[in-house]
């Protein structure tokens, strides 16, 4: 009896561990990430990308940084009362639902890159770092295109 106490020890502790980790943790990607300088803004870029969550938990985007940027912020355009188009910051986290997507485009959400230090020349990429709530940080890859 003594030699199975440590074995059923050691299983009771497994037990407990993996009672302790999520069952479905958010899984997210990074799909089609690009860029491109504002042309209304010299010292501006914006960036573009659509985060997929393939997991069973939401999580949130708290914020990015970039070498290439002074700052980063997240906005989002809106039609004004009077029909012209907008930009507003949005200064709270942006959700990423559990099995399904944020997707940062032109025309909507999308992430400002502010005192740019990069020139961000068509055809070369930059770092940037996304913050998430529960997925802690992910690196990536935007490509830089030319003005629209």
């Amino acid at each position: 009896m003594r030699s199975k106490l440590p074995l059923f020890g050691f299983l009771l502790l497994a037990v407990s561990l993996v009672a302790c980790v999520p069952a479905s943790a958010a899984q997210l990607s990074v799909e089609g990430a690009w860029g491109r300088p504002s042309a209304a803004m010299p010292m501006t870029g914006t960036m573009f990308m659509v985060i997929k969550n393939d997991g069973q938990t939401a999580d949130k985007l708290l914020s990015a940084s970039s070498p290439a940027c002074g700052s980063t912020e997240f906005h989002q355009m809106v039609m004004k009362a009077d029909g012209s188009m907008g930009m507003n910051l949005v200064d709270e986290p942006l959700e990423i639902p559990a099995g399904g997507f944020l997707n940062l485009e032109p025309g909507g959400y999308h992430l400002m890159c502010i005192d740019k230090t990069d020139k961000f020349m068509p055809g070369t990429s930059i770092d940037l770092t996304l913050v998430f709530d529960k997925s802690g940080e992910k690196t990536i890859q935007v490509e830089l295109r030319p003005t629209e």
